[in-house]
């Protein structure tokens, strides 16, 4: 499972923001989607593990933000920030409790304004993390609710749509259908996108489909000839076909 190497200078930025500033403005998307959820079930997701050298914050500077947050329950913009900066932080430290309060918090925003699309792709965000560190169906559910919500503001947002399929591949009792349908409307409508691609070759190698695992391997070698995981997704490819001879 990837990360990036954006990962400490992120964690300095959600630091100083829920220190009191706004942080969450200082991630852009594309750098918070290089850390979400990697090829593999069996791995974590959306997490890393955290180093000495890693600015961290206390349960108790955490709690006074939460704390601040629930005092002020219809101040829309500091839910939505703290909310997306607890969320951001508690993935990237991989720590549940920091996790359901974003969710809460979030869901308070959401409460707010039904519309904002930051704060419902943050808020499936966190339910799909929860799930995923608790293997949580009702968890799972929760966060295809809030994508569907998002994306019925953003159709066209081929990161929502991306972590819902993923959402049926790596849940307890993973729906490969499902999973492989949404993935491919993110490939149809984004061709040039390698995660979609990547995820749907693994739905397909465990579905035994390895003409189309390997059309999509092949496809991913275009796109990205780099991509660090490349090796390993043939590798999982050819021992799943020896499985079945």
């Amino acid at each position: 499972m990837d990360k990036n190497t954006f990962l400490v200078a992120t964690i300095a930025l959600l630091v100083g923001f829920i220190a009191g500033f706004l942080l969450a403005n200082g991630i852009n998307r594309s750098e918070m989607n290089s850390m979400r959820l990697q090829p593999a079930p069996s791995a974590q997701a959306n997490t890393a593990a955290s180093s000495p050298d890693e600015p961290s914050l206390s349960p108790e500077e955490i709690k006074a933000k939460v704390d601040e947050a629930d005092k002020n329950p219809t101040n829309f913009q500091f839910q939505k920030d703290l909310g997306i900066g607890l969320y951001r932080y508690g993935a990237m430290k991989n720590d549940v409790t920091i996790l359901n309060d974003a969710a809460r918090i979030l869901a308070r925003a959401n409460a707010l304004d039904g519309k904002d699309g930051d704060v419902l792709t943050n808020l499936g965000n966190a339910y799909f993390d929860i799930g995923f560190a608790r293997k949580d169906m009702a968890s799972f559910e929760k966060a295809r609710e809030i994508y569907n919500k998002a994306l019925a503001v953003k159709p066209d947002d081929a990161d929502v749509r991306t972590d819902l399929g993923i959402s049926y591949y790596v849940q307890p009792q993973p729906d490969y259908p499902k999973a492989a349908a949404e993935l491919k409307k993110v490939i149809d409508a984004n061709p040039g996108r390698d995660r979609p691609i990547h995820f749907l070759a693994q739905v397909y190698i465990e579905q035994n489909k390895f003409s189309d695992a390997e059309k999509l391997l092949s496809r991913l070698k275009e796109i990205n000839p780099k991509n660090p995981d490349l090796k390993d997704l043939a590798e999982k490819l050819e021992q799943a076909k020896s499985r079945t001879q």
